[in-house]
């Protein structure tokens, strides 16, 4: 557990701001973040680490699908998804999606991805969608799960 951010004193700011870090550059990368939750902020009418928190929220999770090996054949079988590894994969999403998108620099690509995850949409949003609807479609192997 990272211990809290200087500026928000918010735990899941530092914890996303170490998954951003590229090479250890941590001043870097908190400066891309701090830059981009107040971008985000303005355009929400939010606070930046509310902001930050919704986002994620929003990106989360609920099910996904596990390999099991049954005798000899493979299946996709769901299962859910605990908080922290969702809060986990909704970071990872978020700032994956972000440095996919084109052009501008990363603190506008994070911003608008965080703003998109807000408001429901976006990349982070779909990758989510596609993960539930990947459960969904397996849910008859939903007896394998131990």
């Amino acid at each position: 557990m990272p211990p809290p951010d200087a500026k928000y004193g918010s735990i899941t700011v530092a914890k996303f701001v170490n998954k951003l870090m590229l090479r250890g550059q941590k001043a870097t990368a908190e400066r891309i973040v701090y830059n981009a939750l107040e971008l985000a902020a303005q355009q929400v009418n939010n606070k930046p680490d509310e902001v930050l928190e919704q986002a994620i929220k929003n990106a989360m999770p609920l099910l996904m699908v596990k390999s099991r090996r049954v005798g000899g054949a493979t299946y996709q079988v769901p299962v859910e998804v605990a908080e922290h590894q969702g809060r986990s994969l909704a970071m990872r999403w978020l700032i994956t999606s972000a440095r996919a998108r084109s052009g501008k620099s990363m603190v506008e690509k994070l911003a608008s991805e965080l703003v998109d995850a807000v408001q429901g949409r976006g990349a982070t949003i779909k990758k989510r969608d596609d993960v539930h609807k990947m459960a969904e479609a397996n849910k008859a192997f939903a007896h394998y799960r131990w």
